[in-house]
């Protein structure tokens, strides 16, 4: 799942075998700390771009078993080339999440949903890749389905956190669901501004958008009873607590300007039901 979805969803960490806490958290703790050099503080382009950079050289001296030479650096690579040579995990993974959390640092649209789907695959899809090998269950359609549900999490935090994002003069929407829409950058800024209230060309294209996520989270939804037992479980909240966001971006009408779709404590036993029901999804 991506990086920032650990947040929205921490009855992960709860369920996850004892077993494979230690490497996730040694994956979570590379990706997050690069994903903030990318995003997070006022560093220039340039000063993230060398850091993250530096990020590509500790993954590389730790998956050769060679020390990292960065101080403040080398306990988390020690932790995570414990993780990779343990559990025999690929490098692939971790190297594209560094090029998306670099292709961050300097692209803030995207032309149509090939480009975004692209980002995804690199920002997003890796994470779900390397839980599927620490389970032991990497095989070509578990992760096919992996992918679906990986991109489909990310999707959802990009269209519940529209306004986060035009904020830090970001736009995940792609460019030309915008335009086919009737809707451009100067619209956009209307409706997070307040000057203008989202009408039916904003709720059609949020609709649409929120049918593009749910198929995708619905194709990739029966993993969750492939992988048996916590792993299982552990998904099938995750699978569930993302559908729940898109039902909260319907219930407010797709107004994300005003208010925030995110799961809360009220969720909590709606979301344990629906697991238990899970055969039924879909």
């Amino acid at each position: 799942m991506p990086v920032e979805h650990y947040e929205n969803f921490p009855v992960a960490s709860l369920l996850l075998p004892a077993r494979l806490r230690e490497p996730v958290e040694a994956i979570y703790a590379f990706a997050r700390g690069a994903d903030d050099v990318a995003d997070e503080g006022d560093a220039p382009a340039v000063a993230r771009l060398a850091r993250l950079h530096d990020y590509q050289l500790g993954l590389q001296a730790c998956a050769q078993g060679r020390p990292v030479a960065d101080a403040t650096l080398a306990p988390m690579f020690a932790r995570l080339g414990r993780a990779i040579h343990t559990h025999a995990l690929p490098l692939q993974p971790f190297r594209d999440l560094l090029d998306a959390f670099m292709q961050d640092v300097g692209k803030t649209r995207y032309a149509d949903f090939a480009e975004l789907r692209d980002y995804c695959r690199r920002s997003a899809d890796p994470v779900g890749r390397l839980m599927l090998h620490l389970y032991g269950a990497a095989d070509a359609e578990n992760l096919r389905r992996s992918d679906a549900i990986c991109t489909a999490l990310q999707l959802i935090n990009f269209w519940q956190d529209v306004a986060v994002d035009w904020e830090k003069r970001r736009i995940y929407l792609p460019l030309d669901d915008l335009a086919r829409f009737g809707l451009d950058e100067p619209a956009l800024d209307a409706l997070a501004r307040g000057e203008r209230s989202p009408g039916e060309d904003w709720r059609a294209l949020m609709a649409f958008e929120v049918r593009r996520a749910r198929t995708m989270m619905l194709d990739g939804a029966p993993l969750a009873r492939t992988l048996r037992g916590r792993v299982g479980w552990e998904l099938r909240l995750v699978v569930l607590g993302g559908l729940r966001i898109l039902e909260g971006i319907e219930a407010v009408g797709y107004d994300v300007f005003h208010h925030r779709p995110a799961l809360g404590r009220g969720d909590w036993a709606r979301l344990g039901w629906r697991a238990l029901n899970y055969g039924k999804l879909g």
